[in-house]
């Protein structure tokens, strides 16, 4: 969707139902898309067959026959995903998810991007659809920083020729920062650095280089860092932070109007290579178990 049609979204006649329901946390904008071709969207009762409605102020709507409340302020929460979850909401496969393992008590959240199932570490996720669809896009040049198990056997050459960008099965893949950390046999650890965030880029591009991902832990997604939150919770990041990072007018809440210290879940984003995040998994490298 074109800047200009967001443009008109925004004027005199509302905005466009599929941004209103990615706002307020129904779906993506795309899948809200597919909830309207599948004619579970109605306004004032009425059936909704195009993304492009728009909606006003108070009018209803309901997605597969439930109300939907108009968005709330947008917020964003840093969560620690354990592996053993996909990222979704219903799995066909019926294999436990994410969603229905957060900490009680957060509004309906949508994820920006995805960590697979056997992934861990850091996951964006958000009441705002839309703003989920905007941190995703490479544009952003935001780099995704992961601490990386493997084994095999690892050529700190075949590493640094990453960042030159690599081919693997016709699917081309962008500079990749990648360094090693430790050797414990034929097991290592591995800083990766990128700034796509492709599907299953890391496994592929290492299974490429004949090292085989045994662990697999997002350490940062842009200024967003892991750091010390536990496994399996959820911290909100605060309006401060959504103001300076991402330029949102969140609201003030609080003691937050009053000068206070950068808060730790955020911190410079800088195009440099980033430094070693030894210690923001839950396990510490040099003591993993082969």
């Amino acid at each position: 969707m074109s800047s200009e049609e967001d443009t008109e979204a925004e004027g005199p006649r509302g905005e466009r139902i599929a941004k209103f329901l990615a706002r307020a946390g129904v779906a993506s904008r795309r899948d809200a898309e597919k909830l309207i071709a599948e004619g579970l969207v109605r306004l004032g009762g009425k059936l909704v067959t195009s993304p492009a409605t728009f909606v006003a102020a108070g009018d209803a709507i309901t997605v597969n026959g439930k109300p939907v409340a108009n968005p709330e302020r947008t917020r964003l929460f840093r969560y620690h995903k354990p592996t053993g979850f996909v990222t979704t909401h219903r799995d066909p496969e019926g294999r436990p998810t994410v969603f229905a393992n957060l900490p009680q008590g957060l509004p309906r959240l949508v994820s920006v991007g995805r960590l697979d199932l056997t992934s861990e570490g850091l996951l964006l996720l958000t009441n705002d659809g839309a703003l989920a669809r905007k941190l995703e896009l490479p544009a952003n040049g935001w780099l995704r920083r992961y601490r990386v198990r493997v084994h095999g056997k690892v050529e700190e050459r075949a590493l640094a020729a990453l960042a030159r960008g690599v081919s693997v099965d016709g699917v081309a893949y962008g500079p990749i920062e990648a360094g090693l950390d430790a050797r414990m046999g034929t097991n290592a650890w591995l800083t990766v650095a990128l700034r796509e965030g492709k599907n299953r880029e890391v496994r592929k591009v290492m299974a490429h280089l004949g090292l085989v991902v045994t662990r697999l832990i997002r350490t940062a997604y842009g200024p967003f860092q892991l750091g010390s939150l536990p496994r399996g919770a959820a911290e909100e990041v605060n309006a401060k932070v959504l103001r300076e990072q991402l330029g949102l007018d969140a609201p003030k809440r609080g003691r937050e109007a009053a000068a206070e210290p950068e808060a730790p879940e955020a911190a410079e984003a800088r195009p440099q290579r980033p430094p070693r995040a030894r210690h923001a998994g839950p396990q510490t490298p040099r003591r993993g178990k082969g």
